[in-house]
């Protein structure tokens, strides 16, 4: 309901544009077609189930004994083009859904590559794909099949992740070096100050809103004295036999999510909750909670514990308004590089995080509801939505021209933290706005750049690349160029023309050289943006370089699978291995630490990227190793660089 007005949905809706004749592909868990805020989208043809090979791409109901029940498709739809309730970004688009992810929401990389393969058989002008894997690699399958996707002209748009925030996180298919990869925002919010009182004497200094679904209910705190009730850790169980309705919910944490412990204190009727540490330090933020929930340290949580314990189990709140915060970058949203590439992903950002949109209930007497999710996976489908608006605009463009309009109109955004704009790995070109990217007159094409590594040990490296730009408007325009490195570091230098005529309707090709010279230069990640003026417009093109190695993680995955009477061993090496040793632990399962070594299974040298396996026997040292849980370690050298990673194996 905000994130779509938020991006300039309505504006473009106001223009004349809603989608209509353009068709949206939502590759996921399947889709409720039912729903009355989605029926309008869905034709004779749903699109096809590739879980249970049929007709009929409904979401995975409960009762599966293959996996729980899913709705995560039908969310992702609604955004797109929901029209009733809750009206998607591009409300009159027409969808087809395939069911890729089946019960539980897991699924194949054979069946996704399969249905982007069929949503472009069956003539989808764009693809959603909310999903991912962990694994940072431009030529895993799904990847490929996106670039393919895009090749075929049909605008593949995919979610950057959820592993954030550090760098390198990024998942395939994010990874892919054409489709358009999305990053999750958080819209622009309120920040209150919170005071919780119970006694004389007591006070609560780490008191802080957690999380909330609306500030009127979060406000409405203020107005009287509650009742709270210790509920544990709040599961459904631990609220049985307790009168929750009108107090307060006083819930530990631990071993499930903050989103569900409200959720269980709202649905015992609970009107917030106090959420405290499990352990010492403070728990972050979680926008959304179905009822007001303040956190506290593990030590304030004891003190409240104890009033309880003497008697005073009322509490009463002083909740005010602090300050506000622009659009910000959610901490879990994936970052970039990818691997190998060096490209910078995400390509764009937008909101994802608190996102209401349409779901199945499961319920047979009221089978369609909204819920709020966040997530890649909810910021994906705002780029879907905003490029069916883009299309209707402007039905004789490709992919590229879409990918473009949408990176070079993107705003930046500012991290509160530091005061600067986010780094390019962070929000990629930035934040979407949809009538810009429509309205826009001029395209640069592509829309960032990465110029790779320069790993000269001394003297001059140089690297060229180009970029084409499009003057969309009625006139001749003369463009400037100008490029930033962050801090301006002596030693990079970008030789490109100083200006350049582009006649209307037409595009012209601008090429630059890239001069590093690295002993100038200390090891690292350098920043820059090209700027393109045509005197009154500038659209800023992020770019990065590395110089040296990048700090990419050597190792970013292993697996442990039973063949027969052997297991396949191996491990994920985005840049190979000049050492690679696979060493097994014992586990300790009463604490969960490493125990001693056992033994060595594998050492190999000069190991090349990106996926290594060997054939164990499951002996070491000439003996059979019992079945059991152990620690697989994964030792590397690359580049310079040294690394170790422990997993958990079940050997059976």
């Amino acid at each position: 309901m905000d994130s779509a007005p938020f991006i300039g949905s309505d504006l473009v809706w106001d223009a004349g544009f809603t989608g209509e004749g353009v068709t949206v592909a939502v590759i996921d868990t399947g889709t409720d077609y039912t729903h009355p805020d989605l029926a309008h989208a869905f034709g004779e043809y749903k699109g096809w189930d590739f879980v249970d090979n049929n007709n009929d791409p409904q979401e995975t109901p409960p009762g599966d004994p293959r996996g729980g029940s899913t709705n995560h498709g039908t969310h992702v739809a609604g955004t797109v083009a929901a029209n009733g309730q809750i009206k998607g970004v591009a409300p009159d688009a027409t969808l087809l859904a395939y069911r890729v992810l089946g019960p539980g929401g897991s699924g194949s990389t054979e069946n996704v590559v399969a249905g982007i393969e069929r949503a472009v058989q069956d003539g989808a002008d764009i693809m959603n794909l909310s999903l991912g894997n962990t694994l940072n690699n431009p030529d895993w399958a799904t990847s490929i099949a996106l670039d393919w996707a895009m090749a075929e002209g049909v605008v593949a748009v995919t979610s950057n992740g959820n592993s954030g925030p550090n760098n390198w996180t990024v998942g395939s298919p994010g990874t892919s070096r054409e489709a358009i990869s999305v990053g999750a925002t958080r819209l622009p919010y309120n920040v209150f100050s919170s005071e919780i009182f119970t006694s004389e004497g007591v006070e609560y200094p780490s008191a802080k809103v957690m999380g909330f679904t609306s500030e009127d209910e979060l406000l409405a705190l203020d107005e009287g004295e509650y009742e709270f009730v210790d509920v544990g850790l709040g599961y459904p169980a631990d609220f049985e036999g307790k009168d929750l309705e009108g107090k307060i919910a006083l819930i530990s944490r631990g071993d499930f999510a903050f989103v569900d412990k409200a959720t269980n204190a709202k649905n015992a009727g609970a009107v917030g909750a106090i959420i405290y540490n499990n352990v010492a330090g403070e728990h972050p933020d979680v926008p959304g909670m179905a009822v007001p929930t303040i956190k506290t340290t593990l030590v304030d949580g004891q003190k409240l514990l104890a009033e309880l314990e003497a008697g005073n189990n009322t509490v009463s709140f002083d909740i005010e308004f602090a300050y506000e915060v622009g659009e910000t970058v959610a901490d879990f949203s994936s970052r970039g590089p990818v691997m190998e590439t060096w490209m910078i992903k995400p390509d764009v950002s937008a909101p994802g995080v608190n996102i209401t949109s349409t779901i199945p209930t499961h319920n047979p007497d009221n089978p369609h509801g909204y819920g709020a999710f966040q997530g890649t996976s909810m910021s994906a489908p705002h780029v879907a939505g905003a490029a069916a608006l883009i299309l209707q605009a402007n039905p004789a463009w490709n992919v590229d021209q879409v990918k473009a309009a949408l990176m070079n109109t993107a705003e930046d955004m500012i991290d509160p933290a530091t005061g600067k704009v986010y780094p390019h790995n962070t929000q990629g070109a930035g934040s979407i706005r949809v009538l810009d990217a429509i309205e826009t007159e001029t395209l640069v094409a592509p829309g960032s750049h990465s110029f790779g590594k320069f790993v000269k040990d001394t003297g001059r490296q140089v690297e060229r690349q180009s970029f084409e730009i499009q003057n969309l408007s009625n006139e001749r325009k003369r463009y400037s160029f100008e490029v930033e490195f962050t801090g301006n570091p002596d030693g990079i230098k970008v030789m490109t023309s100083n200006n350049l005529n582009v006649q209307p309707g037409k595009r012209q090709q601008v090429n630059f050289n890239v001069q590093v010279d690295t002993s100038k230069l200390t090891p690292g990640y350098y920043e820059g943006t090209i700027k393109v003026s045509d005197g009154e417009t500038t659209i800023d093109v992020p770019s990065i370089l590395f110089v040296g190695e990048p700090d990419y993680p050597r190792v970013t995955g292993t697996f442990f699978e039973k063949d027969g009477d052997s297991y396949t061993v191996g491990s994920y090496l985005p840049g190979g291995a000049e050492v690679l040793d696979y060493d097994f632990y014992k586990f300790n399962a009463s604490d969960g630490t490493i125990g001693s070594l056992l033994g060595t299974i594998g050492e190999f040298t000069n190991v090349p990227a990106p996926i290594h396996e060997l054939s164990w026997d499951g002996n070491i040292g000439g003996e059979q190793l019992p079945n059991g849980q152990y620690v697989l370690a994964v030792y590397v050298e690359q580049g310079g660089v040294t690394e170790y990673r422990a997993y958990l194996v079940t050997k059976n």
